[in-house]
């Protein structure tokens, strides 16, 4: 699934640690979640989204 964390991470100044740090997971999940190796829980898509302020659908895109 492809998602727009990557940018939004970096608009932010923030490294993989950090964003992972954020929402309680390892720097490795996140770096899977950006390359598109692994797909979220969906707890952890909610997490995401209200830490970005975006509704789930603007975090992640429909292929």
């Amino acid at each position: 699934m492809k998602n727009r964390i990557t940018d939004l991470r970096s608009e932010r100044g923030w490294t993989q640690a950090d964003l992972a740090q954020h929402v309680g997971v390892s720097r490795q999940t996140i770096n899977a979640i950006e390359t598109g190796r692994f797909d979220p829980s969906l707890p952890l898509a909610f997490r995401l989204a209200k830490l970005f302020d975006l509704r789930i659908e603007e975090l992640f895109l429909d292929e």
